[in-house]
């Protein structure tokens, strides 16, 4: 199953190995991995949690990868999101695109990211000095993916 929603923290190596086992047309794999960062909207962050709808969740993620299947010539995608308590650091996602060539790749990881940062049903409550609060969409993701349009 290419989607997969977590607590635990997940290792890059282990998961791209597994992602292009036994595939020799894989020529190209591209990933990002997406992390907890200490600042946004200018305030100082402590600490996040996410929440997720399970099965629309899935589901939405599912429907993100065909539709990068359907546009490149791609061989696999694999998303990884972790939900729960995260701190400082801590990996919050994986996407993972094979092919057999870069440019492809490249362009799926960077699709699927920008689709699921704007459509996939996530909720990100973060930790200030101020307290808690809910994060809004950004406007710099929904910019992002009307370059797909």
């Amino acid at each position: 199953m290419p989607v997969h929603i977590q607590t635990e923290d997940f290792d890059l190596s282990t998961e791209i190995k597994k992602l292009r086992s036994g595939d020799a047309r894989v020529g190209a794999v591209a990933a990002f991995v997406g992390t907890v960062r200490e600042q946004n909207d200018g305030a100082k962050v402590s600490a996040m949690t996410l929440e997720h709808y399970p099965g629309m969740t899935e589901k939405s993620l599912e429907e993100i990868i065909q539709k990068a299947k359907a546009r490149w010539d791609i061989f696999d995608v694999l998303i990884i999101h972790r939900v729960g308590p995260l701190h400082i650091e801590d990996q919050i996602v994986l996407v993972a695109v094979t092919s057999a060539h870069r440019e492809e790749a490249f362009a799926a990881c960077e699709y699927v990211m920008d689709y699921l940062k704007t459509l996939a049903p996530f909720w990100k409550k973060e930790d200030t000095a101020d307290g808690s609060r809910w994060v809004d969409a950004r406007l710099s993701d929904d910019e992002a993916l009307k370059k797909w349009n």
